[in-house]
């Protein structure tokens, strides 16, 4: 067979199967996956086949330079690399596998792939954060950061924009993107100050500020046993305060103060649910922290050096894609399934802390964060749903 048409026909079995903009279907995804088994039980994975689906018996032409590997289109390569369009093959080949596994795979498993790429991406940001937090002030910070998160919102949005802006609800819209603004000055401060490791174990009891937020302002009815569970975690977040004489420590006060604003962000969206687009929610947010960090970033702006900028665009990029993939996370899985895995967080953030910044979290750390995320997750399976959750709109 001509070398030529060994290569055009190799090339064809593959690019044919799917789509690559569209994605393969299921019928193409269980012919590629039918033809691949049984190439492998007739021996014949690798060689191209004659028009009535024989396999070729001539061998593939062998050349006499050992240091010289065989290319299909009649040009030599160095030793030890792939021809072109065998590497194309293995290519098109590993994204069809990709997809089939991820077009098989359950809701609650493509919801846990991204939940943790989203943690993944914060911690990124949150180390970027404490960086240039010493340096530079916590409202240019946030300034540019949302800065650049509208931008990209702005860009996708492309003539649906309109659309997009539009509420039925402004006043909430307001109220729920100045808490965000407040929780992210007393979040990311507490970060900037305290170990990220205990800024973080703290930031777990939002779940159980928003128990007692959904009581007050939602009039959910909780049983003893949630009552008791969030009495117990409280005390994990004083152990982890740990009171003295001396007072609390104020930065981890602040922390505690961000969960309760988290909280409040949380029921918030709850009830901008029913009516408000995510990417609605996020536009309102963009423009309402920008006006208010407008004037206090031009009084207090501190020229940013080349680092300091790559530093700043990093954590922009990483911020923008943790909230697109936490969202779309709980679009996909169920809430109930996903949270637990949340408290990767405190992994992700005493490895951060102790790598780059050089902090042990102290022994009430873990046996208040123990305490608090205990508490959490039994919160969080009492409030699970007994049926899926359908996926929100976007």
């Amino acid at each position: 067979m001509p070398r030529g048409l060994w290569r055009k026909r190799r090339v064809s079995s593959i690019t044919s199967v799917g789509d690559e903009t569209n994605g393969p279907g299921v019928t193409d995804v269980g012919e590629w996956s039918r033809s691949m088994s049984e190439e492998r039980q007739t021996g014949r994975q690798g060689r191209p086949a004659d028009a009535d689906g024989a396999a070729e018996t001539e061998p593939l032409p062998r050349r006499s330079e050992p240091d010289e590997a065989f290319d299909p289109g009649g040009r030599s390569q160095p030793p030890g690399t792939i021809p072109t369009g065998l590497s194309d093959d293995y290519s098109a080949a590993g994204r069809l596998g990709f997809r089939a596994w991820w077009a098989s795979a359950s809701a609650n498993l493509r919801g846990s792939v991204y939940m943790l790429s989203a943690l993944l991406v914060y911690a990124v940001m949150v180390g970027a954060i404490k960086h240039v937090g010493g340096v530079i002030p916590l409202v240019q910070i946030l300034l540019i950061r949302q800065v650049v998160m509208s931008l990209i919102i702005f860009a996708f949005a492309g003539g649906g924009l309109r659309l997009m802006m539009r509420t039925r609800r402004p006043g909430l819209q307001i109220v729920r993107s100045l808490l965000t603004l407040a929780a992210m000055l007393c979040g990311f401060t507490a970060v900037i100050q305290i170990p990220l490791a205990q800024a973080t174990a703290i930031g777990f009891s939002q779940v159980l500020f928003v128990t007692i937020a959904a009581v007050i302002i939602l009039k959910e009815v909780f049983d003893a046993r949630r009552w008791a569970a969030t009495v117990i975690g409280f005390v994990g977040v004083l152990v982890m305060l740990k009171p003295s004489g001396e007072g609390l420590d104020a930065f981890a006060l602040l922390a505690v103060v961000g969960a309760v604003l988290n909280a409040g962000i949380t029921v918030s969206v709850r009830m901008l649910a029913s009516t408000e687009r995510t990417d609605t929610i996020l536009i309102w947010q963009g423009m309402v922290m920008i006006a208010a960090l407008a004037l206090p970033t031009w009084l207090w702006w501190v020229p940013p050096d080349a680092a300091q900028w790559f530093w700043l665009v990093v954590l922009s990029l990483f911020g923008t894609a943790g909230q697109w993939l936490i969202t779309r996370a709980y679009q996909v899985g169920e809430a109930a399934a996903l949270a637990p895995l949340d408290f990767s967080r405190l992994i992700l953030a005493s490895f951060t802390g102790f790598v780059f910044f050089a902090e042990i979290p102290a022994l009430s750390t873990w046996i208040g964060a123990g305490i608090v995320v205990g508490a959490t997750l039994y919160t969080i399976r009492k409030n699970a749903r007994p049926f899926p959750r359908e996926p929100a709109s976007v």
